[in-house]
């Protein structure tokens, strides 16, 4: 049967058929098509809106299927709403909506087709009934009165079955939505008992675990009983205060968000203090023991900033140079950003910046730091020699305290800083155990997950860290340790750049911190001066020292008598500021000499030059090498002396020389300790030229070390080696042909200025430097030595 009807929409609600209930019309529209129906023949259309939110529903924000009403009664209230009383008979099929001042709508009434499985049809009407009654007894808001559920129980149609109760439970509307849209009569019924026995299974749960809270409240009561008689029997001791302590520490312990785990240790450990006698040595352990697990931070985070454009502008403002340097860290952090959110443990590896003294270090990891919007700390493992300074002493006795990394955490408060672990490269180990192993665990990405402290005992998890390190060198730093580690090198500073750090960062800062702000100013020839007179250093500490010197005497001299506007600093003035020159600008040697060879070599404050002497005199074949060498170096000295014993002929040595002529191998500055292995090829060419009296090039400087074969191998400190020669006046460099790689690292206005030669074999290393003719023949024993001018 077909009708054409008003249509009410329903916000929250659906209403079945075989039900009666009031509803609260509102709406202009729905206003309207009541009074339609109470001027007709009362028949209207029910239909739930999808969108309850929706005020003024079109056909598609409403269901498909609705029901037909007939309208008993409506009654205009106060506020202007209407409250109309439906009778709903049957479900409709709405087909199409007419339009007009209210919503109006054909549909298809459909009849109730009957079961197809009577059988069938009968378990589920009484699966359904014993449902309901459990339902309506194990909720905790539905409440029927003993007619309607007697009515429910005796009614046998199936169909009224699962419409009223349909009507009466407290399903979301989308759930009585599909209930009414089952027009099988056998898919309605299994539709309401699905519905109910889920309900069933969450009232069951809902009830144990309701048991299971008033098991733990009851406790809960209980040790509150028992603590309050426990702070009655302390009042009578005269000991309530140190009681409200442990009240305090208790709701400290709750609150510190600790793992289930530690939270169980610190309570059990928080009852054996509540059995001590208060102001014991035990009782002071165990104390200070729960405030350090209370004081750890645990959940609470910086919310940190990924963006490695803000990255790049702090370093950029921090820092001048650097590129390559730079340009890893951006790397680092742009993995970083693309992973946050992912449940992706962050297992990179740990930075370790490597370089001289004073060249930003330190302060790169803390603009990292700036930049992310982390805390920051720096912790000082120089000199760091016990691995209790790393784990903690163990809780045996009253000064035990916990280890660096835990106390940084405590300072920070936070669980994701960045600690920088300053000159990790000079820790050591002695009886008390080694360090360096126990910052393995700190440092693996693999295992500082479950980091645990001998104080604290328990596993802690420093994987959020952002760890970086800094050091000098590589070579003393554990192979296994650095294994851990991602190596990014920063070399020394040309004249050049040091010239730009102190014009932007250390002059102004300097200047600043003395109150002389538009008071003094220092020329640019003035802070060259100061770099090749007063400094000697691959960073810009000293550099910055020095200019911080200058910045004060200005001060002292504004002081004592004022000046108007600035003044300037020059050149010619830098000695009545910072007093006698310190140094002589490094310039090599460039005349060729006997003996002689110009060498570079790596120190822990960058690279320098390094001549070495050799001179040959009648003897015995002794080897005497001087200039407190070690013994990487006095091997070199033997291996280039056997080298040229085996090849005396081809370069023109004395016959027999090993035997005839003593040598000694020195290298001045003496009392300055010196070892390394890259001094082969010098030492090679300054025997080679005092055996044979051949002068040697010295406008050439070289670094390389050899075999016994001749090959030239290769070496460290490739950057520092040939910025000590640019800076010192040498052009051309000998290096080893398997460091040809290292030479793109170097700074642009270097690698312009210097002539570099790739050497694999000491061969060409001779061949390059020895002038061909000897400047006086080796004097052979027994002989007379010529006199200058004498002739051979």
């Amino acid at each position: 049967m077909r009708l054409e009807l008003p249509v009410i929409p329903l916000r929250s609600t659906v209403i079945p058929p075989h039900a009666t209930a009031p509803v609260e019309v509102g709406r202009a529209k729905s206003k309207r098509a009541v009074e339609e129906a109470l001027g007709a023949d009362r028949l209207i259309f029910l239909v739930a809106q999808r969108d309850p939110e929706v005020d003024d529903p079109t056909p598609d924000d409403l269901y498909s299927i609705g029901t037909l009403g007939v309208v008993k009664q409506a009654m205009r209230l106060p506020d202007g709403t209407m409250q109309v009383m439906v009778e709903v008979r049957s479900r409709v099929q709405l087909l199409d909506y007419i339009a007009g001042p209210y919503l109006r709508a054909r549909g298809e009434v459909q009849n109730e087709t009957p079961l197809r499985d009577e059988t069938l049809g009968r378990v589920l009407v009484d699966e359904i009934k014993d449902a309901f009654d459990r339902y309506v007894a194990g909720h905790k808001s539905l409440r029927l009165d003993r007619y309607q559920l007697d009515n429910l129980r005796a009614t046998s149609d199936p169909a009224v079955l699962a419409d009223t109760i349909t009507f009466h439970a407290t399903w979301s509307v989308e759930e009585k939505q599909a209930v009414l849209e089952a027009t099988d009569l056998e898919a309605r019924l299994k539709k309401v008992l699905e519905f109910l026995t889920r309900d069933l299974e969450r009232f069951e749960m809902d009830k144990r675990v309701s048991q299971r809270v008033k098991e733990q409240m009851d406790q809960n009561q209980r040790e509150y009983y028992l603590r309050e008689q426990m702070k009655a029997i302390q009042k009578e001791l005269g000991g309530e205060d140190g009681l409200g302590d442990l009240e305090e520490l208790r709701g400290k312990i709750e609150a510190a968000g600790m793992p289930e785990a530690v939270k169980q240790k610190a309570l059990k450990e928080l009852q054996r203090l509540e059995r001590m006698q208060q102001g014991s040595p035990e009782a002071t352990v165990a104390r200070t023991y729960l405030d350090w697990l209370v004081e750890v931070p645990w959940t609470k985070a910086d919310d940190e900033v990924l963006d490695i454009n803000r990255t790049r502008a702090v370093l950029d403002e921090d820092h001048y140079g650097l590129q390559d340097v730079k340009e890893r860290i951006l790397e680092y952090l742009a993995v970083r950003q693309l992973t946050q959110g992912l449940d992706v443990r962050n297992k990179a590896p740990i930075l370790v910046l490597v370089g001289p003294p004073g060249v930003g270090k330190t302060s790169l990891g803390r603009s990292i730091a700036r930049s992310m919007n982390r805390q920051f700390y720096r912790i000082s493992l120089g000199g760091v020699r016990d691995e209790a300074e790393i784990r903690g002493h163990r809780r045996t006795y009253i000064g035990a305290l916990p280890g660096k990394i835990i106390q940084a955490m405590k300072q920070v408060g936070v669980i994701n800083p960045v600690i920088l672990l300053d000159e990790i490269d000079k820790m050591s180990a002695d009886w008390r155990g080694d360090p360096a192993s126990a910052m393995l665990e700190v440092l693996d990405p693999e295992q500082n997950n479950t980091f645990t402290d001998h104080y604290l005992d328990v596993q802690y998890d420093l994987s959020r860290v952002f760890f970086i390190t800094t050091a000098n060198t590589l070579q003393t730093i554990p192979r296994p340790l650095l294994d851990r580690m991602e190596v990014i090198e920063i070399p020394g500073y040309t004249n050049y750049e040091k010239h730009n750090i102190a014009k932007q960062f250390l002059l102004p800062r300097q200047i600043r911190e003395a109150g002389m702000e538009g008071k003094l100013s220092v020329s640019d020839a003035a802070i060259d001066r100061v770099i090749n007179e007063y400094t000697r250093e691959a960073g810009v500490r000293n550099l910055e020292r020095e200019l911080g010197k200058i910045a004060r005497k200005g001060a002292k001299n504004f002081l004592e008598s004022p000046w108007e506007g600035q003044r300037l600093v020059d050149a010619p003035e830098v000695p009545a500021y910072l007093g006698i020159p310190k140094f002589r600008p490094e310039k090599a040697e460039k005349e060729p000499s006997v003996g002689t060879a110009q060498g570079l070599a790596w120190t822990p404050v960058g690279g320098t030059l390094l001549t070495i002497e050799a001179v040959a005199v009648p003897g015995t074949g002794k080897i005497v090498l001087t200039g407190s060498l070690g013994e990487v170096m006095k091997e070199s000295a033997q291996a280039a002396f056997t080298y040229l014993r085996a090849h005396a002929q081809e370069w023109g040595l004395p016959e027999d020389f090993h035997n005839k002529y003593d040598v000694h191998v020195h290298v001045p500055e003496g009392a300055t300790p010196k070892d390394g292995p890259s001094a082969g090829i010098t030492m090679t060419t300054a025997l080679a030229s005092a055996l044979s009296r051949r002068p040697a090039r010295m406008d050439i400087a070289m670094t390389g070390e050899i075999t016994l074969r001749g090959k030239v191998l290769p070496i460290g400190g490739v950057k520092e080696k040939l910025l000590a020669a640019h800076q010192a006046g040498i052009s051309k460099i000998i290096v080893p042909k398997e460091n040809e790689a290292q030479l793109q690292d170097l700074p642009e206005e270097i690698r312009r200025g210097l002539e570099i030669t790739l050497a694999e074999d000491v061969s060409e290393v001779l061949k390059t430097l020895l002038l061909p003719e000897p400047v006086m023949p080796v004097v052979q024993p027994g002989e007379n030595r010529p006199q200058p001018g004498a002739g051979a």
